[in-house]
């Protein structure tokens, strides 16, 4: 053979005499590779593909129903926080409305209290001012009586000494009281 290579002086495979065997091995190789490949590797790799996608399925649907979860969760917990906020306001206004209308009722009993303080203080004024005369008179008389009984040596008439001091009296009134 190496001969006649040698005299036809190319390749052998561009030989038509050699093309007959050579797409006969031809067919066989890739027939059997077809085989190989479409029974054993195909399927498998198919079935990668199919599991991956699959998978990514799973995974695409888990995080859709999470992220709905999530959504769900948030609009609870909105409202929750929304009610809670209202609730708050609502016992913030009654507890307002309690205190003002507790100090509401506290202040009138201090007024009344108060009030009541103020007419008797004016009462009381009323009445020294009415029996403070009377007193001032009283006491003028006997302070009076008792120094002249101290400076005469004798007894002096009250009703006299009671009739001076009721004119000074009198007219120390006008000025005092506008009377």
């Amino acid at each position: 053979m190496e001969a006649f290579a040698a005299e036809s002086g190319g390749m052998p495979q561009l030989n038509p005499e050699f093309w007959v065997s050579q797409i006969f091995w031809l067919i066989i190789t890739f027939g059997i590779l077809y085989v190989v490949l479409s029974k054993l590797i195909l399927p498998k790799i198919s079935a990668n593909l199919e599991n991956r996608k699959s998978q990514i399925l799973e995974n695409i649907e888990a995080a859709e129903k999470q992220r709905e979860e999530s959504e769900q969760k948030i609009e609870e917990y909105e409202k929750i926080v929304q009610s809670s906020k209202n609730e708050a306001k609502n016992y913030f206004k009654q507890a307002r409305e309690k205190v003002l209308k507790d100090i509401g009722v506290k202040r009138e009993i201090l007024e009344k209290e108060l009030d009541e303080e103020v007419n008797k203080a004016e009462i009381e004024i009323k009445t020294f001012r009415d029996n403070a005369p009377e007193k001032i008179k009283k006491i003028a008389v006997e302070t009076s009586s008792d120094l002249l009984q101290e400076l005469i040596g004798a007894e002096v008439n009250s009703s006299s000494i009671s009739a001076i001091v009721e004119d000074l009296s009198r007219k120390k009134m006008d000025e005092y009281y506008g009377n």
